[in-house]
């Protein structure tokens, strides 16, 4: 994908996102891998708000390329490029049910339905470390072969071979944010079906 290309498809995903309450106000940062670096949201814009010549190109050594600041979280989404070539996009935003889990210390059970397992498979909650910092990009890279990833008391990061693998992604963890929250105390599927579904991937 050129350039042009993933500038028009990193707005269309930061919209679609701001369109379904994942990310508010200037929360959250998306990018996707290209040829030469990546393409990242700018630092404090409002995601619903953004044109595709705003997102700025950073070298995968973290030096931007061109106009605009990028996400403080550029960091982060590096270290999680460089861990796995197989992710060619990722989505970090702060979804309000995977939020309020976040920030009461619990997992998301994505084993309550068949599509929670297919899409994201366990989800590891990484400790609250201060938002930009090398150590919440180091520990966020060890999660590195998660499909979603959960930050305490922050929000949650997902990866994907597309941004709309990605997005998908972050769409599926946030309803099952929600559905275990409204069915507290619900079972997951027994382990047997689990084994059976994680098959089907």
């Amino acid at each position: 994908m050129n350039d042009d290309a993933a500038r028009e498809e990193l707005q269309r995903i930061c919209s679609k996102l701001y369109e379904r309450d994942l990310t508010v106000s200037a929360g959250g940062n998306m990018s996707i891998r290209v040829t030469d670096g990546i393409l990242i949201t700018p630092s404090g814009r409002n995601k619903g708000m953004l044109s595709s010549s705003e997102m700025v190109k950073v070298s995968m050594d973290g030096k931007p390329m061109g106009s605009g600041r990028p996400s403080i979280e550029t960091g982060m989404h590096l270290a999680l490029y460089r861990k796995n070539n197989a992710v060619n996009a990722i989505v970090h935003c702060h979804p309000l049910y995977c939020t309020a889990l976040a920030v009461k210390g619990e997992k998301v059970k994505s084993s309550l339905t068949p599509e929670g397992i297919l899409l994201l498979g366990d989800v590891p909650m990484v400790r609250y470390m201060t938002p930009g910092s090398k150590e919440l990009a180091d520990a966020v890279s060890e999660c590195s072969d998660s499909a979603a990833i959960l930050l305490e008391r922050h929000g949650a990061v997902t990866q994907g071979r597309t941004l709309e693998e990605a997005y998908n992604r972050m769409e599926e963890l946030e309803f099952q944010a929600h559905l275990q929250i409204i069915t507290e105390g619900a079972e997951s599927l027994p382990p047997t079906e689990i084994r059976k579904i994680e098959g089907m991937r």
